[in-house]
């Protein structure tokens, strides 16, 4: 569910992810661990499942190789497209880990295999050189330390992102938005996306004037018209698009404010705001 309303949050407000757009289409009536358990059972396609999840796997086996993997020509994508595979014949649902979190592990545990069978093919240091001796007889390796700790990283990251989006959501509500509404209510044009962030930020950057919307929850349209030179209907037409946008501006939203820096270069989106557009 958050990697659904990431991809949808990042096609509303302007930055896509080629990593993250969909080659197949993904059952939403279903959770990945439920279609895990309907493959098993015969009652769902395999191949549809991971033909659904390839840009999954191929962010997945790039983020482990640190530079971008071409599904259609680098051995990589193979090596993990298998490993999600397998994945699907081990996951165990009473392990309590989501099936997606444990494709990542398999899928990283066969990649870290391959590039050792590769070092030594070549004749490079093998990851298992830098095995050390810690003060309790220990072997560790720091290598694969350090991909534990990058691991986890990533999973507090996912964390902070999902509690993010629920509460974004929960104040979109305050004002009689929600986050399923911003499909319909985003403009379809990369211009008028443009113009409505430069708008945005007009409003809750001039003194009170978003305070005082938070009290009384009435958009200030004439002083958004005055301020942004625009049309009194460039504002009304797009009031939920404007304040769903001031609130994540305003908000302690880093994650989810990081899909709109692209989008807002100072001078680019005042000047635009400021240039007359009706």
């Amino acid at each position: 569910m958050e990697r659904l309303l990431l991809v949808l949050f990042k096609r509303f407000f302007g930055k896509h992810s080629p990593a993250l757009a969909p080659t197949g289409e993904k059952d939403e009536r279903h959770t990945p661990e439920e279609m895990v358990e309907l493959i098993r059972s015969g009652k769902a396609s395999r191949d549809d499942f991971i033909q659904a999840y390839k840009p999954y796997i191929a962010k997945v086996t790039s983020r482990f190789c640190k530079r971008y993997i071409d599904p259609s020509r680098d051995d990589e994508f193979s090596i993990a497209l298998s490993a999600f595979n397998e994945a699907i014949e081990q996951y165990a649902s009473h392990a309590g880990k989501s099936f997606l979190g444990f494709a990542e592990t398999v899928i990283r545990r066969r990649l870290i295999d391959y590039v050792r069978k590769e070092q030594r093919h070549a004749g490079t240091v093998p990851y298992s050189s830098f095995d050390r001796t810690d003060d309790e007889e220990l072997t560790v390796n720091p290598i694969e330390t350090q991909e534990a700790v990058n691991r986890y990283q990533i999973m507090q990251e996912q964390d902070a992102r999902r509690n993010e989006i629920v509460e974004y959501d929960i104040h979109l509500k305050q004002y009689g938005i929600s986050f399923s509404d911003l499909q319909e209510i985003s403009p379809k044009h990369t211009d008028s996306r443009l113009l409505l962030i430069g708008i945005s930020r007009l409003f809750i950057e001039a003194e009170g004037l978003f305070e005082a919307f938070e009290v009384k929850q009435k958009l200030p349209v004439k002083e958004l018209c005055e301020m942004a030179s625009v049309s009194r209907k460039t504002i009304e037409r797009n009031r939920k698009y404007i304040i769903a946008l001031a609130i994540l501006h305003n908000g302690n939203y880093p994650y989810l404010q990081y899909y709109l820096e692209p989008q807002t270069d100072s001078h680019k989106v005042d000047k635009q705001a400021k240039g007359g557009r009706s």
